[in-house]
This record gives structure tokens, C-alpha cells and sequence, in this order.
């Protein structure tokens, strides 16, 4: 058992796991740390200008590499600046070690400059946090939060060490993290129960999450879907979890509008039957209070047990790997399909081609004026955008366009995550760095990226080639839309109050290049394709800011 200092130890385990990011920002409680890594050059220090962008790169690169990322902040304040990007990552489950320094253990009770109680800041946000007392323990300590991170449901961990530990000395055993097999396959009655549900339903809808993803059964969730005749809406979901060209893919619930859970009570009471699979249900930015009527039955298929059945009861609750349970599904299913499947499957492929062609022909209104249109931006990118792209999608108010030209593409198209703005400008750059032979586009809204706009210095300094596509309408607009949902017919004379980013209007081509990276402002649609082709080939960091016009105003 080697004798090492704490903060050898702490690389030697890091080399262990195969790292090769850390991502942070140095403090003064790090400094041990921040020395050791040059003896360690198997490790690159990822240098973020403020922690919130730190934790988004980090999330980022966790979810395009599905392995856990390790992240170093400084002690409280540095913390407490990472909470909100930590709070996404465990809203939507992402797999991270969150490393901070703690002042010397024997000088707490003295309440040092900048200490505080870490475990109790940081215990809110991730699966388990805990204060290391021994040198001995950090090893030891690493794998235990890597386990914790990547057990499902997945997210953050954290780790508080004492800047005295690092110094200290100790037998250490340092070995590879030993994770857990997590895939379960369902109890087999449960599953016949279930078969049994579907194949008497009339009116049956699917609904998905990222527990789709997480268990690869983005297949198999197109294959019951086709057997039973149902439409497929995404739930609480930021992955690729079907085909986003299969015909029966319907729509997405909506979860931040004022009137969401009452549009989705109006569309399950068109449904006998409700497959949820790897979603929570139902989970809303303005929930009605006691939950919403749901007469349909509910199969929930979930490997995180504290979704199933949590806001709805009476849901036929199973706790498995999706893609296990999915696979003996169809095999009982396919024996006995519902009545009516196949002409449910061709209606409902026709109707949303129907939405679709009509929505397209709605988008040519406006096409050549200025301020651009979001849908003719979104056209234009994907004319330019290269065939074996990768996407980080924080547009927000402009993602539904987005996403009618360029098509989500599973491992290659990440939405942000946990309702936290601002993970888009860092989420490029972490996608480029766990993706590196694909060309990254970020596609970004003004508001969120005023969060985190200084991934552009990050993004210059590590020369990442990543090309952000920056929706600009000078103001909150998904805030103007929930504000209009919430007043209705009485909006009329009322005006928006602090939700207009104008007096002075941000010029980001400016703010890009004052960071090293190349900007470009467009105004005009004819415009766009040259400036978005011009990015591309530039194989360094670029923005191109798109003045696009208002749809609430």
C-alpha cells in the first residue's frame, strides 16, 4: 500500500479512473491541488472564468462521453456560484464529482475568511456530500462518489477536502472504481399485467424521458409504439429518446408555460392508456395543486423507483431498466396487438405530416424581412450545418423551430437541462471536448447566455472550435410568452416589465471578439449562410449574433 501525500493520492485515483479533464476554477483552498497537476500531465485543467460555466462544461462533456466528469470549485462562494448549474445536473441527472477545498480542519472553529458548512450548501443539490476527516480517506472517498454519480437515477456528488489532508501524509490503496451493474430486469408478472393493459386499450399514448436514453431504447420505444398504434410525446426530457423523424413522434408536454399541466390534463383525457417510460410524471414549472385528473391507467417503467407513481397514484409502478422491460413488452404484445393498431399507426402519421407541412407553409410568412425570422435562421443553419454535427440546443422560445430543419439525432443533440438558464454557451464547449472529431454547433439564446458568457474566454484559451449560433431578440421572450399565458384576456395595455435586454441592446459579435473569438453580426437573411459557412471552416471558436425578430412583443 503506497505512503502518498492527500493530494497525490487524490491524482493517482483520478489517473486511475482514466481521467484526463478536470474542469474549475483555482481558489485559495486549492492551492495544493492546483500545484500537484503539474506533475501530472496526463491531466488538462479546463480553466472556466466563473464556476457556474465550470459545472456546464463539465455536465456537458459527462452526457456526451456518459462517463462522470470531475469538477474543482473554491470553498463557499465558489460553490455557491456552481449551485444553479449543480441543480440542472440533478434535475436531469447528470454524472459528476464536485471537488471544493475547506479551510485547515484544526482552524474551522475559528471560522476562517470564506469557510462555511460546504456538506450543508452542497447536500440540497447532489446525491450525497460529505467533509473528509483523514488523508487515508481520499482515494477511497473519489470512488465512492464516482459510484454514487453513476448509480442510477444519476447526478452529482461532492466531495469537501480539508486544504491540511492534501499536505498530509498516509497509506493509501489506489485501484480503478469498481461501478455498479445496474440493469434490472422487471418482475415478470408486472410485465404480463402490463402486456395485458395495452392489448385492451383503445386510445393509448407513449410518453418518454431520458431514461429512454440512458438505457439505449430509443429502438424499442419506436417498436411499442408501432404494436399498439399510440402517439409518442417526450415528457420531462433532454436527450434524443425516438427517432425525432418517426411518425409517431407527436410533440413534447410543455413544462414551463403558465397553462402546462391544464394542456396536458386536456390531452391524456383523450387516452385509455398511458406507457410512461423513464419520465416523471407529471412534472411542471406551475403545477396544479393536488396534481391533475388522470382517468387513463398508467404503466410507468423506471429504474429510479422515487418517480414511479410519485405525483400520480394508481400507476402500475415498474422498477427496471427500460430497455429490459421494453424487450419482453413487445415479446407478449406482439402476441396479442390492441385492435385498431395499424390504422391508429397511419392516422397518426398522417395527421403529424399534416402539422407539419402546415406549420413549414406558416414559417414563410416574413421569410426575407428583417428582423430575421427564427424559422428562416433555423432553415439556414441547417442548409450550412455539416452532415456529422453535434448540437447543443439552449434556444429556447426559438427550439421548436430549431428542431423543424435541423432533426435531433440521437448522441449528436443535447437540449438544456433542469430549467436553469445559461447551460448552453459552456455546453458547447463540453460536448466539442467529449466529441472531439465532430464539428459542435452551439444555438443559443441572448438572455441565457449573458449567464455564462465568459465559455467564449474558455473556449479561445483552450483553442475549442466551437461555433455558437446566437438567437438575438433583445429580451426574455419565454418569459413574455408565460406572462401572456398567465394574464390571457386581460394582457391587453400591460406592458413587460424588466424582459427587454435593449438601452444598451448587447452586441455579442463584439463581446466575442473581445474574448478572443471570432464574431459576426447578421441582420439580414441573406446574410446568415455566409457568416454560419464562414464559422465553419474556421476550425477556432466563432459566434455569429443573428438579430431575429420578436414572436411576443
Amino acid at each position: 500500500m503506497p505512503h502518498l501525500t492527500g493530494k497525490r493520492a487524490l491524482m493517482e485515483q483520478l489517473v486511475a479512473d482514466g481521467f484526463h479533464y478536470v474542469f474549475g476554477n483555482p481558489g485559495t483552498t486549492e492551492q495544493p491541488f492546483m500545484d500537484i497537476l503539474q506533475d501530472y500531465p496526463q491531466l488538462e485543467y479546463v480553466l472556466c472564468l466563473h464556476e457556474g460555466v465550470v459545472v456546464g462544461v463539465a455536465d456537458a462533456f459527462a452526457r456526451a462521453t456518459r462517463r462522470p466528469a470531475f469538477v474543482e470549485l473554491h470553498i463557499a462562494p465558489g460553490l455557491g456560484n456552481g449551485i444553479g448549474m449543480i441543480f440542472n445536473a440533478l434535475s436531469s441527472h447528470t454524472p459528476l464529482v464536485v471537488y471544493a477545498g475547506q479551510s485547515a480542519s484544526g482552524a474551522l472553529f475559528q471560522e476562517p475568511l470564506l469557510s462555511g458548512d460546504l456538506v450543508s450548501m452542497a447536500r440540497p443539490v447532489t446525491k450525497w456530500a460529505y467533509e473528509l476527516a483523514h488523508a487515508a480517506d481520499i482515494p477511497q472517498a473519489l470512488r465512492r462518489a464516482l459510484k454514487v454519480a453513476n448509480d442510477p437515477p444519476v447526478g452529482p456528488a461532492f466531495l469537501s477536502i480539508p486544504i491540511d489532508l492534501m499536505d498530509e501524509d498516509a497509506d493509501v490503496l489506489v485501484e480503478p472504481t469498481s461501478y455498479t451493474r445496474w440493469r434490472v430486469r422487471p418482475e415478470a408478472a408486472a410485465i404480463r399485467e402490463a402486456a395485458d393493459l395495452l392489448a385492451r386499450s383503445e386510445r393509448p399514448l407513449v410518453l418518454i424521458g431520458d431514461g429512454v436514453a440512458l438505457s439505449d431504447a430509443q429502438n424499442e420505444v419506436a417498436r411499442i409504439a408501432e404494436l399498439i398504434g399510440a402517439p409518442i410525446y417526450s415528457g420531462y426530457a433532454s436527450e434524443t429518446n425516438v427517432a425525432s423523424d418517426h411518425p409517431l413522434v407527436s410533440g413534447m408536454l410543455p413544462r414551463t408555460s403558465y397553462d402546462a399541466a391544464q394542456v396536458t390534463a386536456k390531452l391524456l383525457s383523450r387516452h385509455d392508456v398511458v406507457l410512461a417510460l423513464g419520465t416523471p410524471i407529471f412534472r411542471f414549472a406551475f403545477p396544479a395543486p393536488g396534481g391533475i385528473p388522470v382517468e387513463a391507467k398508467i404503466v410507468q417503467i423506471d429504474i429510479d423507483g422515487w418517480e414511479i407513481g410519485k405525483n400520480v397514484p394508481g400507476a402500475l409502478g415498474i422498477r427496471a431498466d427500460v430497455k429490459a422491460a421494453l424487450s419482453e413488452l413487445i415479446a407478449l404484445v406482439s402476441e396479442r396487438p390492441p385492435a385498431g393498431a395499424r390504422d391508429r399507426v397511419e392516422a397518426i402519421g398522417a395527421a403529424t405530416a399534416k402539422r407539419r407541412q402546415e406549420q413549414l407553409a406558416a414559417d414563410r410568412a416574413g421569410w426575407d424581412a428583417a428582423p430575421i425570422s427564427p424559422a428562416r435562421l433555423m432553415s439556414e443553419l441547417a442548409a450550412a450545418l455539416p452532415p456529422n454535427a453535434a448540437i447543443f440546443d439552449e434556444a429556447i422560445s426559438n427550439s421548436a423551430a430549431l428542431t423543424r430543419y435541423v432533426t435531433p439525432v440521437e448522441g449528436r443533440y443535447f437540449r438544456a437541462r433542469g430549467g436553469g438558464i445559461g447551460p448552453g454557451m459552456p455546453g458547447a464547449i463540453g460536448i466539442k471536448l467529449g466529441m472531439p472529431d465532430r464539428p459542435v454547433v452551439g444555438v443559443v439564446s441572448d438572455g441565457a447566455s449573458m449567464y455564462t458568457i465568459t465559455a467564449l474566454w474558455t473556449a479561445a484559451h483552450h483553442r475549442i472550435p466551437v461555433t455558437w449560433v446566437l438567437c438575438n431578440n433583445a429580451s426574455y421572450q419565454i418569459l413574455k410568452q408565460n406572462v401572456s399565458d398567465y394574464l390571457g384576456a386581460g394582457r391587453a395595455g400591460r406592458r413587460f416589465v424588466a424582459m427587454d435586454l435593449r438601452e444598451p441592446r448587447l452586441r455579442f459579435d463584439l463581446i466575442a471578439e473581445s474574448m478572443g473569438v471570432h464574431g459576426r453580426r447578421v441582420a439580414r437573411p441573406e446574410e446568415i449562410r455566409p457568416a454560419l459557412e464562414e464559422a465553419f471552416a474556421l476550425g477556432a471558436p466563432a459566434l455569429v449574433d443573428v438579430q431575429i425578430r420578436e414572436t411576443v412583443a
